[in-house]
């Protein structure tokens, strides 16, 4: 189907549902890639009529009006997100649409347990690589790109995690592909951020369109807090009934400091920083104003490299000394396990539909993304032929950065990252572009496509469990495919109906 002729399709049926006015949707242009909203006949999709219906009442002033009472409400909670490289600022309000994206509970029901097995087949892989390595003998995943990935460590080998649950939080990025199917990006095993952002859109969101909210019977996430609680308190059954938690954050100076602040609160611990733990005979004790305190638990949000400065890097001021003894010894849960980053690799990544099978010997029930293994000889020369066609990833970054967006990259930069796949290319994996699905947004005083993801978060201890809800991503630029908040994307609220 011509998009041009979607575009027009959906100008008539606007203007139709509000005779006589600006429709907000003038200028919403349906092109190839999948729509939130609307189908291809340029209609809205079924449970997506009371909302396009709600917008087609409602004046653009009042569209606007809500719109900045959500942009003030975050400004006065202090949500902010750091945009490393911006030279204009680097602290700012991470931009919220107040749009909801409603996905229907049918589809969040097969994507829950796509979730749920990828997590469990996950947390097996990590506790075999670092135990057994059964699937490296077997050949299933080679053993130079674990042992060879910067986010394995040797510090690891043997130590005993709690339930086996090497990944407790989880956000695993998801896409729809032009088909409409829900495939998975990405897994973001270490520290993943973000979830305070999906909280804090749902608050203003359900204040923007309360009835609206409520006809949907929009399911609820409010809970999160006190499953991470739960997950957390889980991990340490062999300590105590009552274990001591706390949320160890680098400062105040992180990029994701509200949202390390925000949890903290939820759940009712203690949010520190290194300075404030210490160490003794294989222990971590806490510093408080009511003495000293011997801790549990450790939520910790400091990558692996900064959190034991004699384990690790030796120049961190943002850690413990002694917690890797501490934590080998059994002394001490760290959630996430340190070392889960080996398995969000994204070479590991083309594998897990094969680590799935082999531990859980079962079909994945999400896709992935095809991808080319650029350590690959037949990849590596696909990759380089095709540089204007695909996305190239650095197979160790994460946020946005060390990828090449070929269509949208100019010539110079892809001669740039033409060299640096010939000088590494172990490091390097290539994608065929998606075009992300897109959703309504508010922009320029009326409502535009725009592209998304979606960013579950998936907890996992004694159980695995999801709140029916996500972040979801915007690339707030026309066409852009980039969503990441560190690359100056914004978020919207996910409404999970029931």
């Amino acid at each position: 189907m011509d998009p041009s002729k979607s575009a027009v399709r959906l100008t008539v049926v606007s203007n139709r549902a509000r005779p006589g006015h600006d429709a907000p949707f003038a200028a919403y242009d349906l092109g190839l890639a999948h729509d939130e909203m609307f189908g291809q006949d340029g209609l809205p999709r079924s449970h997506a009529k009371d909302l396009y219906d709600t917008l087609c009442t409602l004046p653009v002033a009042e569209l606007e009006r809500r719109q900045q009472t959500c942009e003030r409400s975050f400004l006065h909670q202090g949500i902010t997100f750091t945009v490393y490289g911006d030279e204009q600022a680097t602290e700012k309000i991470i931009p919220t649409d107040l749009l909801p994206r409603i996905v229907p509970g049918a589809e969040w029901d097969k994507l829950e347990r796509g979730l749920k097995q990828r997590i469990v087949a996950l947390n097996a892989f990590l506790k075999d690589v670092y135990n057994d390595g059964k699937i490296l003998n077997d050949g299933v995943v080679p053993r130079d790109l674990v042992y060879g990935s910067k986010h394995y460590l040797r510090q690891m080998r043997g130590v005993s995690v709690p339930l086996d649950a090497y990944v407790n939080v989880c956000g695993t990025d998801i896409i729809r592909r032009e088909d409409g199917t829900f495939v998975v990006l990405e897994d973001n095993l270490r520290v993943p951020s973000g979830v305070s952002y999906m909280l804090a859109n749902r608050e203003v969101a359900k204040r923007a369109f309360r009835d609206l909210y409520r006809g949907y019977g929009v399911r609820p996430i409010e809970h999160y807090g006190q499953e991470l609680l739960a997950t957390l308190k889980a991990l340490a059954a062999g300590f105590r009934d009552e274990p001591r938690i706390c949320l160890l954050t680098p400062g105040i100076f992180n990029s994701a400091y509200y949202e390390h602040a925000f949890l903290a609160r939820q759940m009712g611990v203690e949010l520190v920083e290194g300075r404030d733990l210490f160490v003794h005979d294989n222990v971590v004790y806490m510093r408080t104003t009511a003495g000293v305190k011997r801790v549990d638990v450790i939520y910790r949000r400091i990558d692996d490299d900064f959190i034991d400065p004699l384990a690790f890097r030796h120049d961190s001021a943002l850690g413990v000394p002694g917690l890797m003894n501490a934590y080998r010894a059994g002394n001490v849960v760290v959630a996430n396990a340190l070392g889960t980053g080996v398995a969000d690799d994204k070479a590991v990544y083309s594998y897990v539909p094969d680590i799935i099978r082999y531990y859980l010997n079962e079909e994945p029930l999400l896709d992935i993304v095809e991808t080319y293994r650029c350590r690959e000889p037949k990849a590596l020369s696909h990759a380089l032929e095709n540089l204007d066609s695909l996305v190239v990833k650095a197979v160790g970054e994460s946020g946005g950065y060390g990828m090449l967006v070929g269509p949208q990259a100019s010539a110079a930069e892809r001669e740039a990252f033409r060299a640096k796949l010939k000088s590494d290319p172990d490091n390097y994996i290539a994608q065929p572009t998606i075009q992300l699905s897109t959703a309504p947004c508010f922009v320029h005083g009326g409502v535009e496509a725009r592209h998304v993801d979606l960013r579950p978060y998936i907890l996992h201890g004694a159980d695995t469990r999801l709140v029916p809800g996500a972040l979801t991503r915007v690339a707030l630029k026309r066409g852009s495919l980039v969503v990441n908040s560190s690359q100056g994307g914004g978020s919207k609220d996910t409404w999970v109906l029931p």
